[in-house]
């Protein structure tokens, strides 16, 4: 699936013709940004300063590896 993203300011002059485009194209959904609210991307949230903690999520795995030594008879 391909999102065509009109932007909310745009969306009079816009959307119709771009649904227009793609309409014979099944894989293009035509959408309009509506997200609102402060931009996260920034560092900062409407309180003050906000940092994303970034966590290794990488867990051990239970078990051990067989070993790699070839046996004694194996000569």
């Amino acid at each position: 699936m391909i999102y065509c993203v009109i932007p909310r300011e745009l969306e009079a002059e816009l959307y119709d013709k771009m649904v227009e485009y793609y309409k014979d194209n099944p894989n293009v959904t035509v959408i309009v940004d509506r997200r609102g609210g402060p931009d996260r991307r920034s560092g900062k949230d409407q309180g003050g300063t906000f940092k994303r903690i970034i966590r290794d999520r990488r867990r051990a795995h239970p078990g051990t590896f067989p070993g790699t030594d070839a046996p004694d008879d194996a000569a």
